[in-house]
């Protein structure tokens, strides 16, 4: 008789789920030609029980899976260039998925990852669902998130960046410059860096003795539509601000754009600030202040942390935090005189 603690075979999961041991071979290794009603019945039998691996184990492919939420701008580009850095050396091969792109199919593209058995996965930005981790778990695949949107779950491990101290740098460069109306455009809402970028702000104007006003908060999506929206609004303002922190270096463009389109001066009459510092923004007119966060070397540290975690070592620490820095050019300046 099986206990609710002991580890069930192929053959017994398939006895208790009513189905043959091809049926539930094929779930355990992700192959697609199961129905959804019978996935789901085989994964919550596995999830309670455990699961009594064989004594042969596959061995993984040279392939690291890269997952991003959204394939869009310079960001994608500069966090594969730091993974691909790394697997180069090791002899690895880099696959790169996109899960806005693939939501319809997004059981599809974990059930590929299962069937391929990649040294590991990195997600980018990206939530995997709590069953998605359980199931990667299960196939013994390494996951490390990185730039998580939240919080990660259970002991999962992430490389992120400082963004409460950047959100800070950035709006205390402004007040040393003497612009006290600072709006800020921020990301969505469920974002972890996003929130972390706006209290940054938020505690900078408090130590500087300045309320927040909630008509400079804009709300963006990290899109430059986004940001062209936030500050066209808050630049019609009565009063409006002479600074704005993008919490983002799009929204910042999104920001030059409504600054055209009002007639604005930059830095003249305002002036921005991105974050990101990617490479396209010091040929932007005139070139983009921004915070830099090192996306290259954030990616190369997950690369670095996923292959440990493929050879049975365990990570010296869960969290991996890199530094951002101020990059000062020509889009910020003393506001005008009144």
């Amino acid at each position: 008789m099986t206990t609710e603690s002991s580890p069930l075979t192929i053959a017994q999961l398939a006895e208790l789920a009513g189905v043959s041991t091809a049926t539930v071979s094929k779930v355990v290794n992700g192959r697609a030609e199961v129905s959804s009603k019978t996935r789901a019945a085989v994964e919550e039998l596995i999830s309670r029980h455990g699961y009594r691996r064989q004594r042969r184990r596959s061995t993984p492919t040279a392939l690291v899976e890269l997952v991003f939420h959204a394939l869009e701008g310079d960001y994608p580009v500069e966090i594969t260039k730091g993974v691909t850095n790394v697997a180069r050396e090791h002899d690895l091969t880099v696959g790169i998925s996109d899960l806005r792109r693939d939501q319809p199919t997004t059981d599809a593209w974990l059930e590929g990852v299962l069937r391929r058995r990649p040294s590991g996965v990195i997600a980018v930005f990206s939530g995997l669902a709590e069953i998605q981790h359980e199931q990667l778990a299960r196939r013994e695949i390494p996951l490390v998130l990185l730039d998580p949107a939240d919080v990660p779950s259970g002991n999962i491990p992430s490389v992120g960046v400082g963004n409460w101290n950047g959100g800070l740098t950035a709006t205390r460069h402004l007040l040393e410059l003497g612009h006290r109306r600072i709006a800020i455009i921020t990301g969505p809402d469920a974002a972890l860096s996003s929130r972390a970028r706006l209290d940054g702000y938020r505690t900078a104007l408090d130590m500087a003795g300045l309320p927040v006003d909630p008509e400079l908060i804009g709300r963006g999506d990290f899109l430059i539509e986004g940001g062209l929206a936030a500050a066209h609004r808050m630049l019609r303002l009565p009063d409006r601000p002479t600074a704005i922190f993008a919490t983002n270096d799009g929204q910042a463009i999104g920001a030059y754009h409504a600054a055209h389109q009002l007639g604005l001066r930059i830095p003249g009459d305002l002036s921005v600030v991105g974050f990101d510092d990617m490479p396209s923004v010091r040929w932007a007119i005139p070139p983009l202040t921004s915070i830099r966060q090192p996306l290259t070397a954030m990616a190369a540290a997950a690369t670095t942390m996923l292959l440990a975690l493929a050879q049975g070592e365990p990570p010296a620490q869960n969290r991996v935090e890199l530094a951002t820095e101020l990059v000062v050019r020509a889009s910020t300046a003393p506001p005008p005189a009144v």
